[in-house]
């Protein structure tokens, strides 16, 4: 016969901790970008923006053979630290309208190379000869230095590479060949695997025009298709933006995968093909042509995203701090509990995409030994902490943070004894009723205080005997 046995949770160490927390601001290396140089509009939103964005050329860095003065780069990342925020960074050779250089001036002065201005967009436009093995050669020198300089810098969140019109794979309305205006698919082969074999930490991305197989190599690739990159959309909210399957954007991003930012930040910028776009780009509920940011970047699992005329067009700092928070991860906090000896914390990720760098659930100055990262949105893990609570609390620690700067969760946690030990279907006694629900959490791998018998914080095969146990009595 089985025995009902009503057994409280402070009997067997689980003890539930009251935790009460809120999100309240945009979250470290998420949210509306703004760029670096427009500080006025920086200084107003202030905590609202979490990201700045800039390019650089190449010849920033190095005029002379191996000569490298990383100062732009390292004044650019701790002016935005020292506001509080990451940089998304984009090295570019190419952008219409501007005919100054980008090539280090050792290789422009160099034999056989063609030292050139074409018409791009109908603009006067700096292109540098593809047909140099000098200018190959120090793309993928440039990167090897620069990834070993910042690859694990807190103050750089992304780095956005490409070749082209604004780095971007692809040089509309003007002279493109490959090899020539444009690297060869074999180059970009090389470069490609050059930069992912370089970043360790690093978001690489590359935009969604990418997919171009004319441009590109990666359509008949699937080996360059599983590099460790993440992708940007500069056309973001256009009037046809993903209308279809079919459509230019969409079928861009479903060619890298249609889960892509389950494992890659995705980002961009908001579309700039009509100034409507970028004048309603942030209306609720229907955006500019039917569909809500929010809609639209969830579909994608949007982390970042370009916007530094909003404040210009109109929108105010509160809508675009609500689109910020509305974008990237977001922790919520469901259960907080105690053996005595060691901290079980579950963690949701409420938010649209994962964080991709690692962060970690932490008590009494003790990290978890499992991280955050790669959570991905709707899903939810326990974490174990061998360390008890003090007064600072539950926080999340990330390396990649700068001064200022906290992942914050949500919680409405209420403190106290657990539910009835073994009680898994919680009707108030243990019996047979219990060995269905028992069964279902233990092979879940989830938690649940009613399931963790032997009181460990884990619901795993330790617990099968003493709930046998249990209902034996």
């Amino acid at each position: 016969m089985l025995l009902a046995f009503f057994v409280s949770a402070t009997s067997f160490g689980q003890t539930n901790l009251e935790l009460i927390s809120s999100v309240d601001r945009v979250q470290p290396m998420t949210g509306i970008v703004f760029w670096a140089e427009n500080s006025q509009d920086l200084n107003t939103l202030r905590d609202k923006v979490q990201l700045e964005f800039s390019y650089l050329v190449y010849s920033d860095v190095v005029q002379n053979q191996g000569q490298y003065d990383w100062s732009v780069v390292d004044d650019l990342l701790s002016t935005a630290a020292s506001r509080g925020r990451q940089v998304v960074l984009r090295f570019r050779y190419t952008y219409p309208g501007v005919t100054s250089p980008s090539v280090p001036n050792y290789i422009r002065n160099g034999s056989g190379y063609n030292d050139r201005t074409l018409s791009v967009e109908g603009a006067a436009t700096y292109v540098p000869d593809w047909s140099s093995t000098e200018l190959q050669a120090f793309t993928l020198e440039f990167f090897t230095n620069f990834a070993a300089r910042y690859d694990s810098d807190p103050r750089l969140a992304v780095t956005q590479i490409g070749f082209g019109s604004y780095s971007e794979y692809h040089l509309y309305d003007g002279p493109f060949a490959l090899g020539d205006t444009f690297p060869s698919k074999a180059f970009q082969t090389t470069f490609l695997n050059h930069v992912d074999a370089a970043f360790d930490e690093l978001q690489w991305t590359v935009s969604i025009d990418a997919a171009d197989a004319g441009n590109t190599p990666f359509a008949v690739s699937s080996a360059l298709r599983n590099l460790n990159f993440g992708l940007f959309d500069d056309s973001f909210l256009h009037s046809d933006h993903s209308t279809s399957d079919g459509e230019y954007n969409r079928s861009s991003w479903l060619a890298f995968g249609a889960d892509r930012a389950n494992t890659n930040i995705a980002g961009g910028e908001f579309s700039y093909y009509s100034d409507y776009d970028q004048e309603h780009v942030l209306d609720l509920p229907n955006g500019p042509h039917g569909t809500s940011y929010e809609d639209l970047a969830a579909t994608y699992g949007i982390s970042y995203m370009i916007g530094n005329d909003q404040l210009s067009v109109g929108q105010s700092a509160a809508r675009i701090e609500q689109a910020g928070m509305n974008s990237g991860y977001n922790f919520e906090v469901t259960a907080y509990s105690t053996t005595g000896s060691m901290t079980s914390v579950t963690i949701s990720n409420t938010g649209i995409a994962p964080i991709y760098y690692d962060a970690y659930p932490t008590v009494g100055g003790t990290r978890s030994a499992a991280s955050l990262k790669g959570l991905v949105a709707g899903q939810s893990s326990t974490f174990l902490i061998n360390a008890l609570p003090d007064e600072s609390g539950l926080t999340i620690e990330c390396d990649r943070l700068v001064a200022g700067q906290e992942i914050q969760y949500d919680a409405d946690l209420v403190g106290g004894t657990a539910g009835l030990i073994g009680d898994v279907n919680q009707d108030g006694v243990v019996d047979f009723l219990d060995i269905s629900p028992f069964i279902s959490v233990l092979s879940s791998g989830g938690f649940q205080a009613e399931a963790d018998i032997n009181g460990d914080a884990a619901v795993d095969f330790l617990d099968i005997s003493p709930f046998v146990g249990l209902l034996a009595g």
